[in-house]
């Protein structure tokens, strides 16, 4: 598993568990930010590849 990804999961686990402290739209801005802030630190050659794994995938 690739760093970024680690941090996209850390993310959301970590809004998932301030949900209760913080609030529901705090948490989510979280949970939606953190996965896309690790998707525009990757190389544009890594969002290509990215990219079309997921449409193979959909293709299936």
């Amino acid at each position: 598993m690739s760093t970024n990804a680690k941090i996209a999961i850390g993310g959301v686990a970590v809004g998932l568990l301030l949900w209760p402290l913080i609030g529901f739209w705090f948490s989510l801005l979280v949970v939606i930010g953190v996965p896309a802030a690790a998707y525009l630190m990757l190389d544009p050659s890594q969002r290509r590849r990215l990219r079309r794994i997921n449409r193979k995938e959909i293709g299936r």
